[in-house]
């Protein structure tokens, strides 16, 4: 089952126990932890997979079952060659399950033991994802990482209905291992749901571990809960994933969370967020978010940040990239995704050698400082 990827340790941060490492894929090798742009319907949107490669520096993108089903169609990207050389990505691709947007469809959507039936948010047409269907859908697309189809609780959940939704996860989960063909060239993920009761984490994780897949996820967190109880239920389920195989944290991109998940000893994380808040004229940088669409930076020639490598940051000053957004010019959201994206692999390229150098903590303490968490 583990031909496709496998998972190298190379450290262990001896201040966290935060792990270094390498996924081993068959598009190329992903060092860890990494932080992986999502690129939703076969692009991370407005970037070229040229900018990803040399300018973001990006090592994976991730894209999504449910929306390429609907369009394009699975088919016409199988036609195509798969989805790497639809979209001419060369590097390592995931696809998650779709369960995720499946799920916030709310009342267009109704779920049995079969699957999910759901109505499209394109056109209204019906639609059945089932866990063969799921599998059926993400062989065609051709994702080196491909997720098993989970159901993703709402928070908060009572008790009753979270355990029965855990059940469900992983009874679908082994209908997923069953349809699942392609082991040589693609590795299928499960998914750790539970919500935040402890019990019921612990026994997601004990009986998907017992299907012994590739790699594993934490699925359920980071849904809008309070940090602290975000923290606690990822510090308790963490230990729980085998460490001989990559541990993935779904829907995570918070410079702060990105650390206490690499702290936990995550391999990887996934996220909307630097290129959505970039639709929003806001930029991340090592001293905190700056809204550069904020009158604020009318006149001001620095770049987005000083201390940042990428094209947008050596090229352009705030005041441009501003005037560029409140123009509504397409590429100032170009520029301002193109430096979120890279802010953040530059941040895990320097979690990277901070736990290599069992300093990961100090550097916690010190980013927090600098960018505003703490005072």
């Amino acid at each position: 089952m583990n031909k496709a990827i496998t998972y190298e340790l190379l450290h262990e941060c001896k201040q966290t126990g935060a792990r270094r490492g390498v996924i081993h894929t068959p598009h190329g090798d992903i060092q860890t932890p990494i932080f992986m742009p999502v690129g939703t319907q076969a692009t991370v949107k407005s970037l070229t997979p040229e900018e990803l490669k040399e300018e973001v520096k990006a090592q994976i993108i991730l894209s999504n079952t449910y929306h390429l089903y609907l369009r394009p169609g699975h088919k016409l990207v199988e036609e195509a060659g798969g989805l790497h050389n639809f979209m001419k990505w060369d590097k390592p691709i995931l696809t998650d399950s779709g369960g995720f947007q499946v799920f916030s469809l709310g009342e267009l959507r109704k779920i049995t033991e079969e699957g999910v039936e759901f109505k499209s948010h394109l056109d209204g047409s019906k639609h059945l994802f089932t866990p063969e269907k799921v599998m059926e859908i993400e062989n065609s697309l051709g994702a080196d990482i491909i997720m098993a189809f989970d159901e993703c609780c709402p928070y908060p959940s009572t008790y009753e209905y979270t355990k029965n939704s855990m059940e469900r996860t992983t009874r679908w989960a082994i209908r997923c291992k069953e349809t699942h063909k392609n082991i040589e060239k693609q590795g299928l993920f499960g998914i750790i749901q539970g919500g935040f009761y402890k019990d019921l984490r612990k026994q997601s994780a004990e009986d998907l571990i017992a299907l012994d897949l590739p790699g594993y996820a934490i699925g359920g967190i980071s849904v809008g809960e309070p940090k602290e109880t975000f923290l606690d239920i990822l510090q308790y389920t963490t230990p729980l994933m085998p460490k001989e195989k990559p541990r993935y944290l779904m829907g995570v991109g918070t410079p702060d969370y990105l650390i206490e998940a690499a702290i936990a000893g995550i391999d990887m994380c996934d996220c909307v967020l630097p290129t959505r808040i970039a639709r929003n004229g806001t930029a991340l940088t090592s001293k905190g978010k700056v809204v550069v669409k904020n009158a604020t930076y009318e006149r001001d020639w620095n770049p987005l940040d000083d201390e940042c490598d990428c094209y947008a940051c050596k090229n352009y000053t705030r005041a441009y990239i501003r005037h560029l957004v409140k123009a509504n010019e397409i590429l100032g959201v170009r520029l301002l995704s193109l430096h979120n994206l890279r802010f953040l692999t530059n941040l895990m390229e320097r979690v990277r050698i901070e736990i290599e150098n069992d300093n990961l903590l100090n550097f916690r303490n010190e980013f927090y400082q600098k960018y505003g968490y703490i005072d």
